[in-house]
C-alpha cells in the first residue's frame, strides 16, 4: 500500500560556500497538491493526470486509493483538532473506498462506452490520486515552519515529516553542477550543458525511468529536453543548478546557485 514518503534524489554542497541544494522525489495524495504548489520557492514537476493512461489510473484508484491519514470530527473553522472514534474511522475508510470504486467505475465507462479522451475522464479520478513529484530547493525554513506546525493540515504535515526527515538523514556532496537523475558517468561523457538538458528530460517524466518503466536513452532524452525548450514548457530546467561564487545571489527562486532555466533564458 504506498503511504506518504520523501526521497533524496540528489544532494549538493557547494565548494565555495555554505548554500546547499537538494532535489527530492515525493510521492502524496492528489487533494494535498494545491497546498503543496503554494511555495513558491521550490522548483516542481509533477505527475500530470493528462498524460497518464486511463487503465493504469483506473488500475491505481481501485487497488490503492490516496486517502486521508487524519479523520477529523466536524467543529467550527477550518481545522480538526480531534478525530473521530475508532468505528467510525472504519466507517469513513470503508465509505471512501466506496467512493473511489464508484469513480473508477465511472471513469471506465467514460473512456470505453464513449471514447472519451485521458486528459477528461483522468478528472473523475483525482480525489484518489496518488501524486509523484519532483522538488528542487535551496531553501526550506518557511515550508517547515508552516507544515510541521500544529495548525497544519495533517497529510502535508506528514509530508513535511518526510521531506524533512530526508534531508536531515542525507549528507550532500560537494559539487559545482546540479544535475538531478544524471549520473557521474554520464556527465563525464556529456558537456555540462546536455547533462542539464538530459536532466530535464527525466525531471519532466518526473523519473530516472521512462513512463513504461524502461531505461531512459541518451538520444531520445535529449529529443525530448529540445521538445520542451522548443514549447517554452520551463518548469523541467529549473532543477539542474550550477554553484555561484556569492551564497546570497538569486537565481530566479534559488540562492548561491545558478538555475539552468535562468540561463538559457526560459
Amino acid at each position: 500500500m504506498t503511504e506518504i514518503s520523501s526521497k533524496i534524489v540528489l544532494h549538493s554542497a557547494s565548494p565555495v560556500h555554505e548554500q546547499p541544494i537538494a532535489t527530492l522525489q515525493l510521492v502524496y495524495p492528489r487533494f494535498i497538491h494545491s497546498e503543496f504548489m503554494t511555495h513558491r520557492v521550490f522548483s516542481r514537476n509533477a505527475m500530470s493526470s493528462r498524460a497518464v493512461p486511463v487503465a493504469k489510473m483506473i488500475e491505481q484508484v481501485r487497488l490503492d486509493p490516496a486517502m486521508p491519514i487524519h479523520w477529523g470530527a466536524n467543529q467550527p473553522g477550518m481545522q480538526a483538532s480531534g478525530e473521530v472514534n475508532d468505528e467510525a474511522k472504519k466507517d469513513a475508510a470503508v465509505l471512501w473506498q466506496r467512493s473511489a470504486l464508484v469513480a473508477s467505475d465511472v471513469a471506465e465507462s467514460m473512456s470505453l462506452r464513449l471514447g472519451l479522451h485521458k486528459q477528461v475522464v483522468n478528472r473523475i479520478l483525482e480525489p484518489y490520486q496518488w501524486m509523484h513529484t519532483i522538488v528542487t530547493s535551496t531553501e526550506w525554513d518557511n515550508f517547515f515552519s508552516l507544515r510541521l506546525d500544529a495548525a497544519a493540515e495533517p497529510n502535508i504535515r506528514r509530508l513535511a515529516q518526510c521531506m524533512l526527515a530526508a534531508l536531515e538523514g542525507s549528507t550532500p556532496v560537494e559539487r559545482d553542477f546540479h544535475a538531478p537523475y544524471v549520473s557521474e558517468a554520464e556527465i563525464e561523457e556529456l558537456d555540462y550543458e546536455r547533462a542539464a538538458l538530459v536532466s530535464a528530460a527525466r525531471c519532466a517524466r518526473v523519473s530516472y525511468l521512462n513512463h513504461d518503466g524502461s531505461a531512459p536513452v541518451l538520444e531520445k532524452d535529449l529529443a525530448l529536453a529540445e521538445t520542451l525548450r522548443t514549447s517554452r514548457h520551463a518548469s523541467p530546467f529549473e532543477h539542474q543548478a550550477w554553484v555561484f561564487a556569492d551564497p546570497d545571489h538569486r537565481s530566479r527562486n534559488f540562492r548561491g546557485w545558478e538555475q539552468f532555466r535562468d540561463r538559457i533564458g526560459l
